[in-house]
């Protein structure tokens, strides 16, 4: 404390406008994930980050306006925004909350591709419908948005030529959700000639 009370520099063009820039990654990540929980109906929880948010956000401007002559504390004050949305979106996609519907388009008329899915204990709707080039496969599964990357890793393992559409879905109160428990093993279909 020694060292800062002799060189108030340090203080005022180190010190607060890393505090500035640590406030803002905070509350922007915070504002980022609350806006998410909004969209997803999470009422009470957005709330409580709401409050959070908006001290935070208050402390780091009521510094930004006392040293408004200092402009180290106006860049900390924007690289702390921009930064705080890259974390903020990254601590969503690692948290994967809510349901997402994913539309897979393919050309194959065979029934490997939803069987796949469905042993792998995802559910899957098949559709037929016709394409550009003729018949087609549209298959339809609502899952966990953290289940989604293997989902979509399994379907391109079995065509690689699939067309994928995601959809963040809101609520899900019907219909069939199973369990993730293999019942039956595709691989041993598709691995015999």
């Amino acid at each position: 404390m020694h060292f800062l009370t002799e060189n108030p520099w340090v203080t005022s063009w180190v010190i607060i406008p890393l505090l500035i820039f640590l406030a803002r990654v905070t509350d922007v990540s915070i504002g980022t994930f609350r806006i998410i929980l909004v969209s997803k109906g999470q009422k009470v929880i957005a709330a409580i980050l709401g409050f959070i948010e908006i001290s935070i956000w208050l402390l780091a401007i009521s510094q930004v306006f006392q040293h408004l002559s200092n402009i180290a504390c106006f860049f900390a004050y924007g690289l702390g925004f921009a930064l705080g949305n890259y974390v903020g979106i990254a601590i969503e996609e690692k948290i994967a909350l809510g349901q997402q519907a994913i539309r897979i388009i393919t050309s194959n008329t065979m029934e490997i591709l939803p069987m796949a899915l469905r042993d792998a204990g995802y559910g899957a709707t098949v559709i037929k419908a016709n394409g550009g080039k003729g018949e087609v496969n549209l298959i339809f599964s609502v899952m966990p948005r953290n289940q989604v990357k293997d989902a979509i890793a399994l379907a391109q393992e079995i065509d690689p030529d699939i067309f994928i559409s995601l959809q963040d879905i809101r609520s899900v109160n019907a219909g069939f959700m199973p369990l993730r428990t293999p019942s039956f093993g595709w691989r041993r279909i598709t691995k015999k000639k």
